[in-house]
């Protein structure tokens, strides 16, 4: 496992990144620890075809999941569903956690309830798994010898919670398919192809994912449009829109307001800014300064 992790230490950030064993992989893009101090006191995160779970092992941080919700805080950590918009994480002076990057499905085998009901509701591990467990886990990570051995156990963890999952199969396969695509591909024959009725993929996907297929697949396309966007370099956005499926640039456009809050532009400038202030930054890629 050692050989396939990835370590960095960046501007007073330590950031230890493995991909667990099987079948912890077909649910999970990687294990992580972060500790040090984070480049902004608030980070926006827009939403991207991902799930997450954070042990909290440090001061507590707090989220904002929309305009219209109140912050709350986080001591011993969160879940977060797949989201529809962004949210703020506003993090203490020093930081420090160990945490799980999931696929769109991957959370659904270890929650007691329905994904959808924790849509755009971030809550406490506490909340899921028990004030208990979480205590007993958060004291063996604490005293831990090192990174490895806490993503060891975390990783410990998430295997002895591993469930059975009704209709895991069938989200987890159309699902892969709009991720290969992009979100590029006609959901009613993703239907015809699993011999299911529109009606039963949506309620599954709802159940396990906690959003709908077309909403997925715009969540892909969205994503894999950002990331072609080069910050250093000139940008056609033309080009761009027509290039991912968009309508047009107008269509482009509303479609990233609705996910981020920003205008394309904006977004641009705001990435530059963290490029120009945090070079290389191991918190670079998706996180956006809030402030």
């Amino acid at each position: 496992m050692i050989a396939n992790t990835v370590a960095a230490m960046l501007w007073g950030v330590e950031y230890v990144s493995r991909v667990p064993r099987p079948p912890l992989d077909g649910l999970i893009d990687d294990l992580y620890y972060l500790e040090g101090a984070p480049p902004y006191a608030r980070l926006t995160l827009p939403p991207m075809p991902s799930a997450l779970l954070i042990v909290n092992l440090g001061a507590p941080f707090r989220i904002r999941a929309g305009t219209d919700i109140e912050t709350a805080e986080y001591a011993d950590g969160c879940v977060v569903t797949m989201p529809t918009r962004a949210l703020e994480f506003g993090y203490p002076l020093r930081t420090r956690s160990v945490g799980v990057h999931v696929k769109p499905w991957g959370l659904a085998p270890f929650l007691p309830m329905p994904a959808a009901e924790l849509c755009d509701r971030p809550v406490t591990v506490e909340q899921v798994w028990g004030r208990p467990a979480i205590a007993e886990l958060r004291d063996r990570l604490a005293t831990a010898d090192g990174p490895h051995e806490m993503l060891t156990l975390l990783e410990e963890e998430l295997m002895r919670r591993l469930c059975e999952t009704a209709g895991l199969g069938l989200v987890r396969h159309t699902s892969s398919v709009i991720a290969a695509t992009s979100g590029a591909v006609a959901i009613g024959d993703l239907r015809v192809a699993a011999g299911v009725s529109s009606t039963h993929l949506a309620q599954r996907f709802k159940e396990l994912i906690g959003v709908t297929p077309k909403r997925l697949a715009r969540t892909y396309r969205f994503a894999a449009t950002v990331f072609a966007i080069n910050p250093d370099g000139p940008i056609d956005w033309g080009d761009l829109a027509g290039g991912a499926g968009y309508f047009d640039q107008a269509h482009f456009g509303h479609e990233f307001r609705a996910f981020t809050g920003l205008t394309p532009t904006r977004y641009v400038e705001i990435r530059r800014r963290f490029l120009r202030e945090h070079p290389g930054h191991v918190m670079d890629g998706w996180p956006l300064p809030a402030d």
